[in-house]
C-alpha cells in the first residue's frame, strides 16, 4: 500500500474483479476511494476484469492529461479542476508507474506534460531498478526537449522550492541546460529562470560571457555576443531594443515611451508566428499581418472566431483558404481516406469556455470541421452544428445542445463515420444523444458497420473525466483539432473490449515512435 504524498488519499492496486467507482461517488466518496491488493495467482475472468478496469483507469488519464490544465471551465472552477487533476496524476504515478511515464509519449498538454516529469522526479525512489530509471529518464529528456522553454524553466523553479535535487534531477537539468541552440538568448529572455536552473544543479553555462551575464553582470563593459551587447545598450539606446526579442523589447519601449504602432511596426521581423497572431490587430494599419498560411490549425480557429463577423465575411476566401490548408497539413496521407464522414459538431453556449479559455471549445470544433472535411473522401462529407447553422465561419455560442436530434440527421446519412465534438452535456431533450446511440448500437447496428467515435475538448472535474454520452460510443478527449487522427485511434481502447495488455502494447509502440522522432 502506498500513500500519496500531496492528496492524503490511500491508493492500493486495482483488485481483479473488484473496483469502487469513484465516478459515481460524491466528491469526498472518492477522495476516500481505496483499493484492496491483487491475490496472488489471479487468473480466469477476474483477472480479465482487472485488466479492463486498468486499462479504464489509464485512459480516463489520458483524457484528463489531453483536456484539463487547470484553469477554469464553463462547468468548473479552477480550483476543482486542480484538485481533480492532483488526485488521478497520483493514482496513476502510484498504481501504474509505467503507463504514467509512457505518458509522455502522447499527445497530452503541455500542463500535464510537466506534472508528469515533475512528479517522476519527486519520486525517483518509487521508479524500481536502473532500467525502470533509465527508461523514465529517456522518455523525461524527450518531452522536455519538446516543451516551451518558459514552462521548462518554471518546471525547474517548483523542483527547486521542492528541495528535489537528486542527481538524476541535477543530470537532466544540466543536459537540458547544456542542449539550449542560443543559451545568450535564454539569458536575456528567461533570465531568472536560467539563474535558478544554473543555481539549483550548482553549475554555470558553458560560455563566460552568459556566466557573467548572469551572474556578474557589472563585470564586463561590453558583449561580444550581439543579443548579450544590445541588451546591455538597450538601457540608454533605444535602437537597439530592435535587436532583442519581442517580449524583452516591450519593457524597454515602455522605458523609451516608444509609440505602439511605431514599435510593433519595427519589431515586426523578430516576432515569433504566435507573437505576429496576437499582435495582429494591432499592426494591420501598418500594413503588417500575420502569416495564416503557416498557422496551426486550432490556433488558426481562434484567431478566425475573435474576429467580427463582418470580418469574417469580408475575408471569407482568405479565411477558409488558410483552415482548409492547414487541415490539409494535419490530415497528411490520411487525407481523403476515411469513406462517408458525418460530423456532429457543438455550437452551444457551453462552446463560449471561460474567461481564461474563451471560445476554445468552439475553435476545436471548427477545427475539427475543416481536419473531418479533409479526411473524408471527396463530396462525402456532411456537417450538422447543434445551432442548425450551415456557415462554419459565422459559428457562434448560443442556444442549447440538442445533440440527440444532430446525431438522428448524422446517421440517417449513411455515413462510415460519425465523430461527435461536444462537451457531452447534452440537454435538448436531456439524455436523448446516449438513448438514440444505444439504440443505434443495439438494434440497428450491432456489426458496427458505422464507427461512432465523441471527441470533448472539456474535462469535467467533478467526473474525474471527459464526459461521455453513452457506454457504447468511445469517448476522447481532446484539446487541439490536429490530434483528431491519433485520439479516434486511441479510442478504440475505450469500448471495453480491449484489455490492459492491448494498451501497454499501443503505448510501448507511442514510445518507441516518440524516442526515435526525438533522437
Amino acid at each position: 500500500m502506498a500513500r500519496g504524498a500531496s492528496c492524503g488519499v490511500t491508493l492500493r492496486q486495482p483488485a481483479a474483479g473488484l473496483r469502487c467507482d469513484f465516478r459515481n461517488l460524491p466528491m469526498k466518496q472518492r477522495l476516500r476511494c481505496s483499493y484492496p491488493h491483487s491475490p496472488a495467482g489471479a487468473h480466469g475472468k477476474g483477472r480479465a476484469l482487472s485488466e479492463l478496469v486498468a486499462a479504464e483507469d489509464v485512459l480516463l488519464f489520458v483524457n484528463a492529461a489531453v483536456t484539463a490544465t487547470g484553469q477554469r471551465e464553463f462547468r468548473s472552477s479552477a480550483a476543482a479542476q486542480r484538485l481533480s487533476l492532483r488526485f488521478l496524476h497520483e493514482y496513476v504515478r502510484v498504481n501504474y508507474r509505467p503507463v504514467y511515464a509512457a505518458a509522455l509519449a502522447l499527445d497530452i498538454n503541455h500542463h500535464n506534460a510537466a506534472l508528469i516529469v515533475e512528479q517522476l522526479l519527486r519520486t525517483a525512489h518509487e521508479a524500481g531498478g536502473p532500467d525502470a530509471k533509465r527508461a523514465e529518464g529517456r522518455l523525461i529528456a524527450a518531452r522536455l526537449a519538446q516543451l516551451p522553454p518558459q514552462r521548462v524553466y518554471r518546471l525547474f523553479g517548483a523542483l527547486r522550492a521542492a528541495g528535489v535535487n537528486n542527481r538524476r534531477t541535477r543530470a537532466i537539468v544540466r543536459a537540458w541546460l547544456a542542449a539550449r541552440p542560443d543559451p545568450a538568448l535564454d539569458a536575456v529572455k528567461y533570465r531568472p529562470g536560467m539563474k535558478a536552473a544554473f543555481r539549483h544543479v550548482h553549475g554555470r553555462p558553458s560560455d563566460p560571457e552568459t556566466g557573467d551575464f548572469l551572474f556578474a553582470p557589472g563585470r564586463r563593459v561590453r558583449y561580444a555576443s550581439a543579443t548579450l551587447d544590445a541588451y546591455r545598450r538597450a538601457h540608454y539606446e533605444q535602437s537597439a531594443l530592435y535587436e532583442l526579442p519581442f517580449t524583452v523589447a516591450e519593457g524597454f519601449a515602455a522605458r523609451h515611451k516608444v509609440p505602439r504602432d511605431l514599435f510593433l511596426e519595427r519589431i515586426a521581423p523578430r516576432m515569433t508566428r504566435l507573437e505576429r497572431l496576437r499582435t495582429d490587430r494591432a499592426v494591420r494599419p501598418s500594413g503588417a499581418g500575420a502569416d495564416l498560411s503557416v498557422m496551426p490549425l486550432t490556433r488558426l480557429a481562434l484567431y478566425v472566431l475573435a474576429l467580427p463577423s463582418g470580418e469574417r465575411v469580408e475575408r471569407r476566401a482568405e479565411l477558409t483558404r488558410a483552415l482548409r490548408a492547414a487541415a490539409r497539413r494535419a490530415a497528411g496521407p490520411y487525407a481523403g481516406s476515411w469513406g462517408r464522414v458525418a460530423a456532429v459538431l457543438d455550437d452551444s453556449f457551453s462552446s463560449s469556455g471561460s474567461t481564461v479559455k474563451r471560445r476554445r471549445p468552439l475553435a476545436v470544433a471548427l477545427g475539427c470541421h475543416f481536419l473531418l472535411e479533409a479526411l473524408a473522401a471527396p463530396g462525402t462529407y456532411t456537417a450538422l452544428w447543434t445551432s442548425g447553422g450551415s456557415d462554419p465561419l459565422l459559428v457562434r455560442p448560443s442556444g442549447p445542445t440538442p445533440l440527440g436530434l444532430r446525431i438522428l440527421d448524422a446517421l440517417e446519412t449513411g455515413p462510415d463515420r460519425v465523430v461527435i465534438v461536444s462537451d457531452g452535456w447534452d440537454n435538448a431533450p436531456p439524455g436523448l444523444a446516449g438513448e438514440v446511440l444505444r439504440v443505434w448500437r443495439s438494434r440497428l447496428d450491432p456489426e458496427r458497420r458505422t464507427s461512432v467515435v465523441h471527441l470533448n475538448p472539456v474535462y469535467d472535474a467533478e467526473g474525474f473525466d471527459v464526459r461521455r454520452l453513452a457506454p457504447s460510443v468511445p469517448t476522447a478527449g481532446i484539446r487541439d483539432a490536429e490530434d483528431l487522427a491519433a485520439l479516434v485511434e486511441i479510442a478504440q481502447f475505450a469500448e471495453g473490449r480491449t484489455g490492459f495488455a492491448e494498451l501497454r502494447a499501443y503505448l510501448d509502440r507511442r514510445v518507441e515512435l516518440f524516442l526515435r522522432g526525438v533522437g
